[in-house]
């Protein structure tokens, strides 16, 4: 199992967004979003990466995709985001049978529910006020084909993690996965961090997520 140790940092002593996002910068835990886990059908790869910390109260993700040809078509929340150029986390608190995704486009635009199993479960309509989200896209040309490079910063309070107010990030462990998507992007591709061994794209497989473990 693939296991990411995420530092305890002070971020939410700064006030600004790129204050914080250079934190985490400087100060996060990075993992490599590379695992093509359905080669045959699906083998694009992209550089993708993802810094990650906590404060005892948010975690913090910073997302950052090089050479993509982005397609975004949704525009509100609970929308399908994964159908376009997407970053997603799903995690499971430990003894919980249920887990949670959040799932965002290169706008930000974001998707989060309570599962029990794909298909069946509740949108956290409750919890999308206090989730931040702050995204850049730089268009360029890469051997005279139109790409982009695109970032997204995700603050999320650990009640939408499904945490209680009175308790800390601090010495959790957490069961994760970290993914990079786009079903109906010009060139469709499932990127994982932690590796999924089913027969067709699937990220809502709990058996197969990594472990963090928050300082």
């Amino acid at each position: 199992m693939k296991t990411l140790h995420v530092p305890n940092q002070t971020i939410a002593q700064y006030e600004t967004v790129f204050d914080k996002i250079k934190m985490i910068l400087e100060a996060g835990a990075e993992a490599a979003i590379d695992q093509v886990n359905w080669k045959e059908e699906f083998p694009k790869s992209l550089p993708v990466t993802v810094r990650v910390a906590h404060d005892g109260e948010r975690l913090y993700l910073y997302y950052t995709v090089t050479g993509e040809a982005v397609r975004v078509a949704n525009y509100t929340d609970f929308g399908s985001v994964w159908e376009d150029s997407c970053v997603e986390f799903f995690m499971q608190r430990e003894g919980e049978a249920i887990y949670r995704n959040f799932e965002c486009n290169a706008l930000g635009v974001l998707l989060s529910r309570r599962n029990e199993a794909r298909g069946k479960g509740e949108s956290q309509t409750d919890m999308m006020p206090s989730i931040s989200r702050f995204g850049t896209v730089q268009h360029r040309y890469e051997e005279g084909k139109e790409v982009s490079d695109w970032t997204m910063y995700l603050e999320i309070p650990k009640e939408a993690l499904g945490f209680a107010s009175h308790e800390s990030l601090s010495g959790q462990k957490i069961r994760a996965n970290f993914y990079k998507c786009g079903d109906k992007t010009p060139e469709p591709h499932y990127l994982s961090w932690s590796p999924i061994d089913l027969p067709e794209p699937n990220f809502h497989a709990p058996r197969y997520f990594g472990l963090l473990e928050l300082e």
